[in-house]
Order: C-alpha cells, then structure tokens, then sequence
C-alpha cells in the first residue's frame, strides 16, 4: 500500500511538522567530498535495491560533489535537480517544506509573485545537509519516483 499525498490543511501541517522535525534531527559534524561520496553511494544502492529510475545529487553551493543517474532516470531529472538544490540553498529548508507550508493555508507557493518558478521548485526531492558550528553545508537531492514512494533522509536510513 502507498500512503497518498495529503490533501487537506490538517494533513499539509502534519507532513510540514514531519519534515521540520527532521530537519531538526538531521545534523552532520561535518560534510565535504568525501562524506558526499559515502551518502551517494549510500543512496545509490538503497535506490538500486529499490529499482528506483532516479538521479541522485549531492552539491556544496555550486560544486556537484556527487551526481549519478541510474537505469530509467530521465535527462529531465537534472533541471528539477537544480531548481530544487537553489530553492533549498536560497530558502534554507527543504524543498518540499518549502511547496508544503502555503498549502496549510489552502494556497500554492507557484501562485505568489514573488516566487520564481524558472528559479526554483518547491516539490519534494531536494534536503538540506545542515553541518553543526556551519549551517547547511550543501545539500543531497533525489528525484525521479513519484512522492508518494519518495521519503525524506533520516538518520537511520543513511547509515
């Protein structure tokens, strides 16, 4: 069974306190090349076990730390990757929180002015890779299953 996507306010703010909560949790000592290299392939063979058609990133600012792209994954991956890795670096959250928090108030990120939608995206996929003493540090993006089998890093699940 897959769990379905939220759909009322109640449920928007539920997944919104999920995600904060995890973000709260999720704090690395450090972060550079090579614990980018180690998460990738964390996830790459997480995702292979899965038989996930995904593109998996890891970046810190504007350098590609990490990036592969596995059996099935889409060119178009990588355009949502970008958007997605500048909506978490611009806002400081994680892209899907981002999309998540107007809905609570039964609104549409895309349908504010101020938001760029060439710019960035606010659907799930993209988590900040916040560093203890730094902030966030860079940021890990996977993209290419529908969101409703997509889950959000935890500490247990990359280890």
């Amino acid at each position: 069974m897959t769990a379905r996507e939220p759909s009322t306010p109640e449920e928007f703010a539920a997944l919104a306190a999920r995600i904060e909560d995890e973000v709260a949790e999720l704090w690395l000592d450090a972060f550079g090349p090579s614990d980018a290299l180690r998460l990738g392939l964390i996830l790459v063979r997480r995702a292979t076990e899965g038989s996930f058609p995904v593109a998996i990133d890891i970046r810190r600012g504007n350098q590609i730390l990490f990036h592969v792209a596995l059996e099935g994954a889409q060119a178009d991956n990588d355009v949502w990757i970008a958007r997605k890795a500048r909506a978490v670096e611009r806002f400081g959250i994680p892209s899907l929180l981002l999309g998540t928090r107007p809905k609570i108030a039964g609104r549409l990120i895309e349908d504010e002015g101020w938001f760029d939608q060439m710019t960035y995206a606010a659907h799930g996929g993209s988590f900040p890779l916040s560093v203890r003493g730094v902030g966030i540090g860079g940021c890990g993006d996977c993209l290419g299953i529908a969101s409703d089998r997509r889950s959000r890093p935890r500490r247990d699940r990359v280890t």
